[in-house]
């Protein structure tokens, strides 16, 4: 801990850790809570984003996410969870809540993109293309794998965290994520050539 302060003192730049912000927030600093939020909102967005499909509901769910933490911040006790992992797992149980509640959505309202000749306007229409069949992809997914899937890659998370997150062994986070990708392997299969993937890529 001394040696963590010690760099803290010698680097003007270092930057407090979400615990520390939290706590600070819990003090009364509202700037605490303005840099806590500008460094974990984004990333709570977007992965309630991915789950479930709407950015809407996305900003629903990181807004009430955010909500909670703000009330557990006076409770926190330093070192018994990250606090950015805290809050993925609250995020993902307001977005699975809100996937039990939903009826089958249909997967097709994606309007058709205009006929552009220019090779950007070209390329850009495949890039959009092909995060839309994943997007759809992902939907298609059980909650559980589709979770395990965004967690790992899309926010880049290391499988031991993401267990905590999802309140499950490693073991089965890795089993998860693998049939979540064959998964999408499968789902996708068959668009390469409309995606513009080469046949050998």
């Amino acid at each position: 801990m001394q040696d963590h302060r010690a760099a803290a003192a010698s680097d003007p730049v270092a930057v407090p850790d979400d615990a520390a912000l939290l706590a600070a927030y819990a003090r009364g600093e509202r700037a605490a809570a303005r840099a806590l939020a500008d460094r974990l909102v984004p990333r709570i967005l977007g992965f309630a984003a991915r789950m479930l499909g709407d950015r809407a509901e996305a900003e629903d769910v990181a807004q009430e996410a955010m909500l909670r933490l703000w009330r557990q911040a006076p409770h926190w006790r330093p070192g018994e969870a990250s606090v950015a992992t805290w809050l993925y797992r609250v995020a993902a149980n307001l977005c699975t809540d809100r996937l039990r509640r939903r009826r089958p959505a249909a997967l097709d309202d994606v309007p058709e993109p205009a006929d552009e000749a220019q090779p950007g306007a070209l390329a850009g229409l495949i890039a959009a293309d092909r995060a839309a069949a994943l997007e759809a992809a992902l939907a298609r997914l059980p909650a559980r794998q589709r979770q395990a899937v965004v967690l790992r890659h899309l926010e880049g998370l290391a499988n031991p965290v993401i267990a905590e997150i999802m309140g499950v062994g490693v073991e089965a986070v890795e089993s998860l994520t693998a049939r979540g990708r064959r998964a999408l392997g499968a789902d996708l299969a068959g668009r390469r050539k409309e995606l513009g993937y080469d046949d050998d890529a």
